[in-house]
C-alpha cells in the first residue's frame, strides 16, 4: 500500500513538470516574433533600467474583473522615445500617461510601445502610469499554468490568488516582463471587497477602508523583486507570527492561512523556522529580513513568490502527503515549505537573466531538500533522498532551454540538476568548502540576476576543480556517464562511455573493501588488481556497465 502511494505520488508530479514543458514552453527549434519580443532585451527595454513599481488594482471577485494602473519609475540608461510594456490578452491597456500627457501606444500582441513625447536624457529618472483593466486569464492547474485561481473556501467566501511562472507576470499587471531588469522596490496596493484580507509581497504599510465596503491593503518591498514573484492573495485568512533570531538579527515571520486552519497550521508550519535554520546554515542569511518572510495559505500547491511563499500542501508531510524520493525521508519535511521557501535564496535572491537558465532556481532548490534532511538527519539521509528522487528523471530534453525566446529546458532541472550538484559535491569531498561555495554563491550574487556562466566560473574558481565538462554533461545534453569497465587477469580496464569530448570526471570506488579514486577519461586505463568486484558510488550519478 505505501509503495503503491508513493509511487502514486511520482506519477503526479512527474506529469505537472510534463504539463508545464509541453503546455508552456516550445522545445522545438520553431520560435514565433511574440516568443522573442518575450524573451529578449529588445531596443525598447535596453535603453531603461527600472527603479521602482507601484501597482494600484482593484479586484472583483464576483465578476473575476480587474482594474488598476502601474506607475513605472526608471532610469534613462541611453537616449530613445519608445518603451515596450507588456500585458497579455484578454487584459487591456486603456492608456498611459507621462506628466498628465496621454501617449501614443503602439500593440503587437502581448508587447505595447509607448511614444514618449519628452526628451529621456541619461541619468534622469522618469516615469510612467499604465492604465489596464479586463477579466485575467483564468488559471487551469496553477501553478504550473498562470493567472488568477478564482476559488472558493469551505464557507463560501472568495479564495483567490496570481502565479505566473514562466507564463509571465505580464499574464496579470503591466510591467517589463522579463527576468534580466528588477525593479529596485516595489508598492503594492489591492482593493477588495470589505469582509477579505489581501497579502502581497514586503511588509502591510497600511491598510484604508472605503465607504463603498471595500478596502485597500497596502504593501511595500523594500528589496528588489522579479516581476513573477509579485503575487495577489485574497481570502478570509487569520494571522499569527512569530520572531526568529537569525544570522542578520530578528526577523519577521508571519503566517496567513484560512480561519477554519489556524490550529493546523500552528502544528504544520513549525517547519518554516526549522527551514530557516538549515538554509541560513547551508546558504547564507536570508536575503530579504526587510521584507520579512510569510507563509500565505492559497487555492494551489504553492509557489515561491517573494517574502511571500504561497503554500497549499493541504497541512501534509512531504508531497501532497506522499514521499518523491520513495524512500521515507522525504515523509520528514513539509515539501511545499522547504522548496517553494528554498527558493528565497536560488530564484529570488540570485535570479537567472533568462528563462533558459532557470535550472539556478530550481536544481539548487530541489537539491536543497536534501539539505534539510542533511542538517537534521545526517549525510546518509540526505544522500538516500538524493538519490531516490534520480527515478523521476527523464533526460528528455537537456536542461538549459533556447536563450532570448522565453524558452526554459527540461523538466530534469529539478533532480537531474539536484543529483548533479550531488556528484559536484562528491568530487569537492569537503563539506566546509561545500558550504562555504553555496553561501558564497548567495554572497557574491546578492539581490543580482545572474546566467550559467557566471554560476559556473564561480563553482569552478572556488572549488578549484575544472567542472566544465560536468556542467556540459549534464545540463546540456541527456546523455548520462556510462562507467564502462572489465576484470580480467588481475587488470582492471576502464573509461567513460556516452560522455561529452573531453569528460574525465574523477569517481570513487570500491575494491575489496577499500575505497579509491579513479581518474578515466574516454580511453582505456588499465590497472594491476587481484580483486574480483567493482562497486562505484552510487553518489555519482552516472550509470555503470561491466563488460
Amino acid at each position: 500500500m505505501c509503495k503503491k502511494i508513493i509511487f502514486s505520488s511520482f506519477l503526479i508530479f512527474a506529469s505537472f513538470l510534463s504539463f508545464a514543458q509541453t503546455s508552456l514552453f516550445k522545445h522545438t527549434n520553431t520560435f514565433t516574433r511574440q516568443d522573442t519580443l518575450r524573451g529578449s532585451i529588445t531596443p525598447e527595454r535596453v535603453w531603461w533600467d527600472l527603479s521602482y513599481y507601484h501597482l494600484n488594482i482593484s479586484v472583483d471577485p464576483d465578476k473575476k474583473f480587474i482594474k488598476g494602473h502601474n506607475k513605472v519609475t526608471y532610469k534613462v540608461l541611453k537616449p530613445a522615445s519608445r518603451l515596450q510594456i507588456d500585458l497579455q490578452a484578454p487584459l487591456k491597456i486603456t492608456k498611459a500617461t507621462q506628466n498628465g500627457k496621454s501617449l501614443m501606444i503602439t500593440s503587437e500582441g502581448n508587447a505595447h510601445f509607448i511614444q514618449l513625447k519628452e526628451k529621456q536624457q541619461i541619468g534622469t529618472t522618469n516615469s510612467i502610469i499604465v492604465y489596464y483593466e479586463g477579466t485575467p486569464k483564468e488559471a487551469i492547474r496553477a501553478p504550473w499554468d498562470g493567472g488568477f485561481s478564482w476559488k472558493k473556501d469551505m464557507n463560501g467566501n472568495h479564495f483567490v490568488a496570481t502565479s505566473c511562472q514562466g507564463l509571465g507576470a505580464s499574464v496579470w499587471w503591466p510591467n517589463k516582463d522579463h527576468m534580466y531588469d528588477e525593479v529596485d522596490s516595489m508598492a503594492i496596493s489591492v482593493r477588495v471587497p470589505k469582509n477579505l484580507t489581501n497579502v502581497s509581497n514586503g511588509r502591510l504599510r497600511k491598510v484604508e477602508k472605503h465607504n463603498d465596503n471595500t478596502t485597500t491593503f497596502h504593501w511595500f518591498v523594500k528589496n528588489p523583486i522579479n516581476n513573477y514573484g509579485v503575487n495577489v492573495n485574497i481570502g478570509d485568512y487569520v494571522n499569527f507570527s512569530e520572531k526568529y533570531d537569525g544570522e542578520d538579527g530578528v526577523l519577521d515571520m508571519n503566517y496567513y492561512v484560512l480561519r477554519d486552519n489556524l490550529e493546523k497550521a500552528k502544528k504544520q508550519f513549525r517547519d518554516a523556522s526549522k527551514m530557516m535554520k538549515a538554509f541560513e546554515h547551508w546558504f547564507g542569511k536570508y536575503p530579504f529580513y526587510e521584507d520579512s518572510f510569510k507563509l500565505v495559505e492559497v487555492p494551489y500547491l504553492g509557489m515561491e513568490h517573494q517574502s511571500s511563499v504561497t503554500y497549499g500542501n493541504q497541512y501534509k508531510q512531504g508531497y501532497l502527503g506522499n514521499d518523491l524520493s520513495g524512500t521515507g525521508w522525504g515523509l520528514k519535511f513539509d515539501f511545499i515549505i522547504i522548496h517553494e521557501a528554498g527558493h528565497e535564496w536560488f530564484a529570488n535572491n540570485i535570479t537567472n537573466k533568462d528563462i533558459a537558465d532557470m535550472w539556478v532556481h530550481e536544481s539548487f532548490t530541489a537539491y536543497s531538500e536534501n539539505l534539510f534532511l542533511d542538517y537534521y538527519y545526517g549525510k546518509k539521509a540526505s544522500a538516500e533522498y538524493v538519490i531516490g528522487t534520480r527515478r523521476s528523471i527523464r533526460n528528455d530534453i537537456p536542461i538549459i532551454g533556447q536563450y532570448n525566446v522565453n524558452s526554459e529546458g527540461s523538466g530534469d532541472m529539478y533532480y537531474k540538476g539536484a543529483n548533479m550538484l550531488h556528484t559536484i559535491r562528491q568530487l569537492i569531498d569537503n563539506d566546509k568548502k561545500w558550504r562555504k561555495i553555496l553561501r558564497g554563491l548567495n554572497k557574491k550574487f546578492y539581490h543580482k540576476t545572474v546566467t550559467t556562466q557566471e554560476v559556473e566560473k564561480y563553482m569552478i574558481d572556488k572549488s578549484g576543480i575544472d567542472l566544465t565538462k560536468v556542467f556540459d554533461q549534464y545540463l546540456r545534453t541527456v546523455k548520462i556517464p556510462v562507467f564502462e569497465y572489465q576484470i580480467t587477469d588481475n587488470k582492471l580496464k576502464y573509461r567513460w562511455n556516452n560522455v561529452v569530448k573531453g569528460f574525465n570526471m574523477a569517481i570513487k570506488v570500491t575494491a575489496n573493501n577499500k575505497a579509491c579514486t579513479l581518474k578515466p577519461t574516454e580511453k582505456w586505463q588499465t590497472l594491476k588488481t587481484n580483486t574480483k568486484t567493482l562497486v562505484v558510488d552510487n553518489n555519482f550519478y552516472v550509470t555503470v556497465n561491466k563488460i
